[in-house]
Protein backbone atom coordinates (compact mmCIF):
# COMPACT_ATOMS: atom_id res chain seq x y z
CA UNK A 1 0.00 0.00 0.00
CA UNK A 2 1.38 3.75 -0.68
CA UNK A 3 1.03 6.51 0.94
CA UNK A 4 -0.27 10.02 -0.67
CA UNK A 5 2.69 12.35 -0.32
CA UNK A 6 2.26 14.64 2.83
CA UNK A 7 1.02 18.49 1.40
CA UNK A 8 2.24 21.48 3.19
CA UNK A 9 -0.17 24.32 3.67
CA UNK A 10 1.06 27.63 2.87
CA UNK A 11 -1.98 29.72 2.61
CA UNK A 12 -1.89 32.27 6.29
CA UNK A 13 -5.24 33.77 5.86
CA UNK A 14 -8.86 31.43 5.93
CA UNK A 15 -9.83 31.20 1.83
CA UNK A 16 -13.71 31.88 1.20
CA UNK A 17 -15.57 30.53 -1.47
CA UNK A 18 -16.69 33.25 -3.63
CA UNK A 19 -17.64 33.12 -7.17
CA UNK A 20 -17.33 37.38 -7.69
CA UNK A 21 -16.61 39.22 -10.83
CA UNK A 22 -13.13 40.58 -11.08
CA UNK A 23 -11.55 43.02 -13.54
CA UNK A 24 -7.34 42.82 -14.16
CA UNK A 25 -5.01 44.87 -15.60
CA UNK A 26 -1.15 43.93 -16.26
CA UNK A 27 0.95 47.09 -15.35
CA UNK A 28 3.44 47.89 -17.97
CA UNK A 29 1.25 46.73 -20.92
CA UNK A 30 -2.05 47.11 -22.38
CA UNK A 31 -3.41 43.33 -21.08
CA UNK A 32 -6.84 43.93 -19.40
CA UNK A 33 -9.30 41.26 -18.90
CA UNK A 34 -12.48 40.23 -16.68
CA UNK A 35 -12.58 36.93 -14.89
CA UNK A 36 -14.49 35.27 -11.87
CA UNK A 37 -13.09 34.04 -8.56
CA UNK A 38 -13.08 30.45 -7.26
CA UNK A 39 -12.22 31.98 -3.56
CA UNK A 40 -10.52 34.22 -1.95
CA UNK A 41 -8.29 35.44 1.46
CA UNK A 42 -6.84 38.98 2.84
CA UNK A 43 -3.87 37.67 0.97
CA UNK A 44 -4.93 36.58 -2.34
CA UNK A 45 -6.95 35.35 -4.73
CA UNK A 46 -7.66 31.98 -7.40
CA UNK A 47 -9.38 33.02 -10.36
CA UNK A 48 -10.60 32.21 -13.51
CA UNK A 49 -10.25 33.67 -16.76
CA UNK A 50 -9.18 33.50 -20.76
CA UNK A 51 -6.63 36.27 -20.63
CA UNK A 52 -3.35 34.92 -21.70
CA UNK A 53 -1.64 35.36 -17.77
CA UNK A 54 1.56 34.08 -16.85
CA UNK A 55 3.32 33.09 -13.62
CA UNK A 56 5.00 35.71 -11.87
CA UNK A 57 3.79 38.72 -14.04
CA UNK A 58 2.74 41.63 -11.54
CA UNK A 59 -1.08 42.43 -11.60
CA UNK A 60 -3.65 44.60 -10.47
CA UNK A 61 -7.70 43.72 -9.49
CA UNK A 62 -10.03 45.19 -8.90
CA UNK A 63 -13.08 42.98 -7.24
CA UNK A 64 -15.59 43.61 -4.62
CA UNK A 65 -14.35 42.14 -1.55
CA UNK A 66 -16.47 40.52 0.87
CA UNK A 67 -17.57 41.44 4.68
CA UNK A 68 -16.28 38.25 5.66
CA UNK A 69 -12.52 39.46 4.33
CA UNK A 70 -13.09 42.95 5.28
CA UNK A 71 -14.80 42.69 8.34
CA UNK A 72 -17.56 45.00 8.20
CA UNK A 73 -19.04 45.99 4.69
CA UNK A 74 -18.37 44.29 1.78
CA UNK A 75 -15.92 47.04 -0.01
CA UNK A 76 -14.89 47.66 -3.83
CA UNK A 77 -11.05 47.24 -3.68
CA UNK A 78 -8.10 47.43 -6.11
CA UNK A 79 -5.45 45.02 -4.98
CA UNK A 80 -2.01 44.96 -6.72
CA UNK A 81 0.45 41.42 -6.52
CA UNK A 82 2.35 38.71 -8.12
CA UNK A 83 0.86 35.99 -10.01
CA UNK A 84 2.33 32.75 -8.15
CA UNK A 85 0.79 30.19 -10.90
CA UNK A 86 -1.18 29.62 -13.86
CA UNK A 87 -3.02 26.32 -14.41
CA UNK A 88 -5.27 25.29 -17.28
CA UNK A 89 -8.58 24.25 -15.35
CA UNK A 90 -11.90 22.74 -17.24
CA UNK A 91 -14.63 24.36 -15.61
CA UNK A 92 -18.32 23.37 -16.03
CA UNK A 93 -20.82 26.98 -17.23
CA UNK A 94 -24.49 27.53 -17.39
CA UNK A 95 -27.27 26.63 -15.85
CA UNK A 96 -27.55 22.39 -14.96
CA UNK A 97 -30.29 22.16 -18.07
CA UNK A 98 -27.54 23.87 -20.58
CA UNK A 99 -24.02 23.37 -18.93
CA UNK A 100 -21.12 23.73 -21.27
CA UNK A 101 -17.61 22.64 -20.37
CA UNK A 102 -15.06 25.13 -21.23
CA UNK A 103 -11.15 25.39 -21.00
CA UNK A 104 -9.98 28.68 -18.93
CA UNK A 105 -7.25 29.86 -16.83
CA UNK A 106 -6.61 28.98 -13.54
CA UNK A 107 -4.93 32.09 -11.77
CA UNK A 108 -3.51 32.10 -7.88
CA UNK A 109 -2.36 35.64 -7.09
CA UNK A 110 -0.91 36.61 -3.59
CA UNK A 111 -1.94 40.80 -2.73
CA UNK A 112 1.37 42.81 -2.17
CA UNK A 113 -1.33 45.72 -1.26
CA UNK A 114 -4.37 47.22 -1.46
CA UNK A 115 -6.88 50.04 -1.49
CA UNK A 116 -10.47 50.45 -1.05
CA UNK A 117 -12.19 52.48 -3.86
CA UNK A 118 -15.04 54.79 -3.06
CA UNK A 119 -18.67 53.06 -3.91
CA UNK A 120 -20.27 56.62 -5.72
CA UNK A 121 -18.86 54.92 -8.84
CA UNK A 122 -16.68 58.22 -9.49
CA UNK A 123 -12.86 57.69 -10.38
CA UNK A 124 -9.91 59.26 -7.90
CA UNK A 125 -8.68 62.26 -8.85
CA UNK A 126 -5.62 61.27 -11.27
CA UNK A 127 -7.24 57.93 -11.86
CA UNK A 128 -8.63 57.72 -15.01
CA UNK A 129 -11.28 54.96 -15.78
CA UNK A 130 -9.99 51.78 -18.52
CA UNK A 131 -12.16 49.24 -19.13
CA UNK A 132 -15.02 50.74 -16.43
CA UNK A 133 -12.68 49.36 -13.75
CA UNK A 134 -9.16 50.23 -13.58
CA UNK A 135 -7.23 53.50 -13.67
CA UNK A 136 -4.59 54.02 -16.18
CA UNK A 137 -1.27 55.24 -15.17
CA UNK A 138 -0.20 58.02 -17.37
CA UNK A 139 3.64 56.71 -16.12
CA UNK A 140 3.94 53.27 -14.35
CA UNK A 141 6.79 54.47 -12.13
CA UNK A 142 4.66 56.86 -10.56
CA UNK A 143 3.94 56.71 -6.99
CA UNK A 144 0.58 54.86 -6.28
CA UNK A 145 -1.17 55.38 -3.07
CA UNK A 146 -2.50 52.05 -1.65
CA UNK A 147 -3.61 51.63 2.37
CA UNK A 148 -5.23 49.51 3.81
CA UNK A 149 -7.71 52.23 5.54
CA UNK A 150 -10.98 52.70 3.40
CA UNK A 151 -10.26 56.13 1.02
CA UNK A 152 -11.39 58.95 1.96
CA UNK A 153 -14.10 60.76 -0.42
Amino acid sequence: MTTPPVRVERRIGQRFPYLLPVSFREPGTSLEGLGFTQDVSSRGVFFFTDAPLREGGEIELTLKMPSEITLGNSMRVRCRGRILRVVRSTIAEGSSSQTRVTSKLGVSVVFDNYEYLPESGQPESGFPRVAALHPHHEAEDAPLQFSSRPAQG
